[in-house]
């Protein structure tokens, strides 16, 4: 039998994700430690069969119905330096910690690397996950190694880099070890000599207008909060999962009868033979920025950013999301995947 004061039945996750469905799990629980973890899937085993699903800071995910298993929440905490060498520091942190409190932590303490990824929402542990990036930076340029407990086999393994397949938003965790693997740490690779990334995006207008004359990790991480606050809305305040959709990517032929056809279209060298394009422009151009459906809607701002006005449900937002993906594939035969993870 499970035990009653770990697993929580019929909870409701409306607090535990950024859209703020009241979708309910069957059953719940979280941990705070490694030991605790460790049990609760032992309680696990004697479960009626069902799915697990881990669940980290809730913020890159789409509850589009009632889950069906036990969500087991990670709130593993703990900052630690665990090495450093002429160059680096390695800065370990646990699963759990809340991804933009580590950010600063790491800025006050003068490790260097993770400033660009400012205001981010969720936790620690998502962030090898998803390779999360913002303004020319990536987890895979920071990144050293992660700590996860494999579910089955009961023992923890160390990925490093080569292990985690990196790739645009995309790890060995979020499909090929999805729900296989509890991520418990990530340890990072951080400049002791900043190398300041200023040139993507509206960073360098957003320092002028601050009056910077001298670059430091602080001064960018609060242009890249700023610019964030600008346009991007707050979960706490409207129910939303940031980005939604990836930005795709083309070949320059296409790229190039696109630019033709729209001479205004955004477009970004991705390597020699592909363009990365704007998926935001894209989704704008097609008239859905600011569109809403009973409260189901498209940013006012931000058209790459979907939102939950009150009472839309995951199934509201999978549509709209479903129908400016066919609306962009119409209009410039291009395909947008979803950002977020489906469930």
């Amino acid at each position: 039998m499970y035990h009653a004061t770990h697993f929580l039945p019929d909870y409701s996750l409306k607090a535990y994700n950024s859209f703020q469905f009241d979708v309910r799990a069957r059953f719940f629980a979280a941990f705070q430690t490694t030991e605790m973890m460790q049990e609760l899937l032992e309680q696990y085993q004697w479960l009626p069969y069902m799915p697990i699903h881990i669940l980290g800071g809730g913020s890159n995910i789409l509850f589009t119905r009632d889950v069906d298993g036990l969500v087991l929440r990670n709130e593993l905490n703990g900052i630690e330096l665990v090495n450093e060498d002429a160059d680096h520091y390695y800065v370990k942190a646990m699963a759990g910690e809340n991804w933009h409190r580590f950010v600063c932590y790491c800025i006050e303490q003068g490790y260097a690397g993770l400033e660009n990824l400012s205001l981010i929402p969720g936790s620690v542990g998502a962030s090898p996950m998803q390779n999360i990036g913002a303004y020319g930076v990536e987890i895979k340029d920071v990144f050293h190694s992660l700590e996860a407990w494999h579910i089955n086999e009961k023992h923890k393994e160390t990925f490093y880099l080569k292990d985690c397949e990196f790739g645009y938003r995309e790890s060995v965790f979020k499909e090929k070890y999805r729900n296989r693997f509890i991520i418990t740490s990530v340890t990072y690779r951080l400049r002791k000599q900043p190398v300041f990334q200023t040139s993507y995006g509206a960073i360098t207008q957003e320092l002028e207008k601050m009056g910077v004359t001298e670059l430091s990790s602080a001064a960018i991480a609060k242009a890249v909060i700023n610019i964030r606050r600008s346009k991007l809305p707050d979960p706490e305040e409207l129910g939303n999962a940031g980005s939604f959709f990836k930005n795709p990517s083309i070949s320059i032929s296409h790229f190039e009868r696109l630019h033709e056809a729209f001479p205004d279209i955004v477009g970004y060298p991705l390597n020699e033979s592909k363009i990365k394009l704007a998926a935001g422009w894209l989704i704008e151009q097609c008239g859905w920025k600011g569109y809403r459906k009973g409260d189901a809607g498209c940013h006012e701002k931000q058209a790459l950013v979907l939102v939950n006005y009150g009472n839309a449900t995951g199934g509201d937002i999978f549509r709209l999301s479903t129908e400016i993906i066919e609306s962009v594939y119409k209009k410039f035969g291009v395909r947008l995947d979803r950002e977020v993870n489906l469930i």
